[in-house]
This record gives C-alpha cells, sequence and structure tokens, in this order.
C-alpha cells in the first residue's frame, strides 16, 4: 500500500506520532506562526529568486547555495508542491510513492528506507525529507555537502503554508509559492462559505484504517475538518492527547458515540466501503450508516497537506450538502 505520507498504522506508529510530537514541542511551530513570506533569512532576500538563500526549516537553518537543478523528493506531500509552484522541471527523482501528478519522475527510492547511496547518484543539490525519515539521514546527505530540507506533518494549514513558501525560497519560486498559497486560501474560504452548517456541530469519526486508527481536531486533517462545523468524537477518547493526536480506537468507543458521519481514509490501502462497514458487528445500527452518511475518501489525498486539500475539503463538504445530518 502507498506509505509515503500515508497516515495508515504502520505510518502512526513508526513514524506520524513522531513527527506530531515535534509539532507540539514546537519545531514546526516556529515556521507555521511566521506570517506568509519569512521562511527564508539570513542570506538571499526572501520572496526573490536570489541565491545563496537560508531557510529556517524544521531541521534548522538549510542554506541553498544555487538555484537547485536536480532536486530530490522523498515525500510526496512535497512533490505536490514543487510541481504546483512551478519548480517541477528541476526535479530530477521523487520516491517510490509520489505517486501525483503523474509527470513526476518516480523511482525505486524509499522515504522509510532510504539509500543514502541511491539519493546520491542523482547528484542533488537539495533533497527534501518528510515523516519516516530518520534523523541520520539529514545529517548523512548534510555530511556529503547535499542541503536537505525537512518538512514533518504539520499541524494545521498555516504550517502547510509555510512549507510551501519554504519549498519556494528554496527552489527559485517564492512569488509562485505565494501565488498558490493565495489560491488555496481563497478557494478553502469559498467552500467553507458555501457548505452550510448545523446548528449544532455534526459528529464525525476518521478512519485511517480498519483497526480503528483515528485523527483528534489537534491535526492537521481535524482542523481542516473543523472548519466545515464538524466535531470530531476521537477528541473524547482515552489517551487521544498522549497519542500525539492519532489515537486508536475501539469498536465499542465508536459504537458508543454514535457518530452522524464516517470519513473513510482507508478505501484504497484496505479496501474499505460503506458496504464493508455495515457488515461489522454491530455497526449497521449507527446513525452513520443508517442515513447514508459514510464517506469514502481518496487516501492519498486524504493524508497530505499539498495543493489537493481544497480536493479533500470540496470532498467533504459536498457530502455534508448532499446528505445533511438529521436534525
Amino acid at each position: 500500500m502507498p506509505r509515503s505520507n500515508r497516515l495508515t498504522r504502520a505510518t502512526v506508529r513508526a513514524t506520524v506520532i513522531a513527527a506530531t510530537a515535534m509539532v507540539l514541542g514546537g519545531i514546526v511551530a516556529a515556521c507555521s506562526s511566521s506570517p506568509p513570506g519569512t521562511g527564508a533569512a539570513a542570506a538571499g532576500t526572501n520572496g526573490s529568486s536570489r541565491f545563496p538563500v537560508t531557510i529556517e526549516a524544521a531541521n534548522g537553518a538549510v542554506r541553498v547555495p544555487a538555484r537547485p537543478t536536480s532536486i530530490v523528493s522523498l515525500t510526496s506531500t512535497a512533490t505536490e508542491i514543487l510541481y504546483a509552484i512551478g519548480a517541477g522541471s528541476q526535479v530530477r527523482a521523487v520516491d517510490q510513492y509520489s505517486d501525483y501528478p503523474p509527470q513526476a519522475p518516480r523511482t525505486n527510492l524509499d522515504a522509510e528506507n532510504p539509500n543514502v547511496e541511491a539519493i546520491a547518484s542523482y547528484h542533488p543539490d537539495l533533497v527534501v525529507i518528510g515523516p519516516g525519515d530518520s534523523s541520520s539521514l539529514n545529517h548523512q546527505l548534510s555530511a556529503l555537502g547535499i542541503p536537505v530540507l525537512y518538512q514533518p506533518a504539520p499541524s494545521g494549514l498555516v504550517g502547510a503554508y509555510a512549507q510551501f513558501e519554504q519549498l519556494g525560497d528554496a527552489t527559485g519560486h517564492s512569488a509562485q509559492a505565494v501565488t498558490e498559497v493565495t489560491g488555496i486560501k481563497s478557494r478553502i474560504a469559498s467552500i467553507v462559505r458555501d457548505t452550510p452548517k448545523p446548528a449544532s456541530p455534526a459528529t464525525y469519526y476518521y478512519e485511517l484504517d480498519q483497526t480503528y486508527y483515528s485523527v483528534t481536531s489537534s491535526t492537521f486533517i481535524g482542523q481542516v475538518l473543523g472548519l466545515l462545523g464538524l466535531k470530531n468524537i476521537a477528541d473524547a477518547a482515552k489517551g487521544a492527547a498522549s497519542s500525539g493526536g492519532y489515537p486508536q480506537l475501539s469498536a465499542e468507543f465508536i459504537i458508543k458515540a454514535d457518530p452522524e458521519y464516517m470519513f473513510l481514509a482507508d478505501t484504497i490501502c484496505c479496501a474499505q466501503s460503506p458496504s464493508t462497514v455495515a457488515t461489522r458487528p454491530g455497526w449497521s445500527t449507527l446513525r452513520a450508516v443508517r442515513d447514508g452518511n459514510v464517506i469514502g475518501l481518496d487516501d492519498d489525498i486524504a493524508s497530505r497537506w499539498g495543493p489537493r486539500v481544497v480536493d479533500l475539503l470540496q470532498t467533504v463538504a459536498s457530502a455534508l450538502d448532499k446528505h445533511p445530518a438529521a436534525s
């Protein structure tokens, strides 16, 4: 199954919780709290295409001496962002899970089990890494003189926007990155404005896999769905905070919570669907199942924080509009 930037059980256990812990610890907060246009500092001028430039990223100050012409992306979200901001022609190789856009040069590089020699064989002048990459990869590549930009899972849209601008500054596409962020903000605002809000927040369960790993409102996905006036049942789960926002729920907990909506982010990886959910013991009586409010999502779109977050929000908004929760 696709794993890079996928919030599957394995990713949650091995990498996402760690990344989220760093977010909560403030590593990304420093970038996320900055207003647009503050991703670069020291050498170079942010908003321009002048080099060298230094990016203040999650792994510290990253100096990019010249405009990159051989970028290796080991994170599918960054791959999508690079193409969205006009840096696609500079991308030399992407990892095997970077399946969008289709023209991205996919290779056998594995972000979860990185091979430094294989990465270096592409003679990169910038490597982008994300959740799942060991901290040693940064040190090994940096020791070879290769700039490494680490972009962990953001805790919200502000952090995601900051990553767009970091990549814009690092590739010489600062203006395009700002334009892309402005467009995403505008489209999200339009979706939120046009989506009818219930008198009281509708409850939902968000499924990462069929072992009931979920997300809370403190995560990126939770914050995005919260824009539509939804209330997350996982927030009340025991151990939700200690899990870094990715608790493993139980069938009993979900049945008792009786959510009005269910969003399945395991339709591709795990073949889950409204019909499979309905066959689970005791689930056929749940409001979401009974009212036809079990919504299948594209796993990859649902687990990335790049330009297609607008598509995710629109899918959920359309479902809310088509299947309003019973009053």
